[in-house]
């Protein structure tokens, strides 16, 4: 579905659309070459292709995102994610590096030991024990290494959970 952010992947999925059925060279080639009878368009005549071609060319104006936009997008996307313990840590470590990954198509670097720092800072409480020990240490952890840690410290805190359960007895009086 095309809406104001998703227009590079829209038109990514319209160009695999239109290889599939083999009318997509009209779009990536500036001047094609004139149409013979044994050109295989498809039926679709020149003047048909450069309409086609400039559509597009159309939609994109309306529909390109700036970058700036973008890049508050995911910054503020990073900013105010927080793990609440609804999947497994690893899981939203990935996330959150996912979304990261998504700044070198617009030609950001993060550093991965800024990377780490972001998700440190969004585990819950919960993780308070472990943020110290990482703070309190001279090195600094890889992005393999930290998930791992993470991962060890979930499981520590799910096997120091305890359950408990209460029994409770009611007599009848009789009398």
């Amino acid at each position: 579905m095309l809406n104001g952010t998703s227009f590079k992947e829209w038109r990514r999925h319209l160009l695999i659309v239109l290889g599939c059925i083999n009318i997509d060279l009209a779009l990536r080639e500036e001047q094609l070459a004139p149409l013979t009878a044994e050109s295989n368009l498809m039926g679709i005549e020149s003047e048909e292709i450069t309409q086609v071609k400039c559509f597009i060319d159309e939609i994109e104006k309306h529909f390109a995102r700036n970058d700036k936009i973008e890049i508050t997008s995911l910054l503020a996307s990073l900013m105010f994610m927080k793990y609440k313990g609804k999947r497994n840590v690893r899981e939203y470590i990935m996330e959150m590096f996912h979304v990261a990954s998504r700044f070198k198509a617009l030609k950001i670097e993060l550093l991965e030991e800024l990377l780490v720092l972001m998700v440190l800072v969004s585990l819950p409480t919960l993780f308070n024990q472990f943020k110290i020990s990482y703070n309190c240490q001279k090195e600094k952890w890889t992005l393999n290494e930290f998930i791992s840690h993470c991962v060890q410290e979930e499981e520590r805190l799910k096997h120091d959970k305890s359950e408990s359960a209460h029994l409770t007895n009611a007599f009848k009086d009789k009398g």
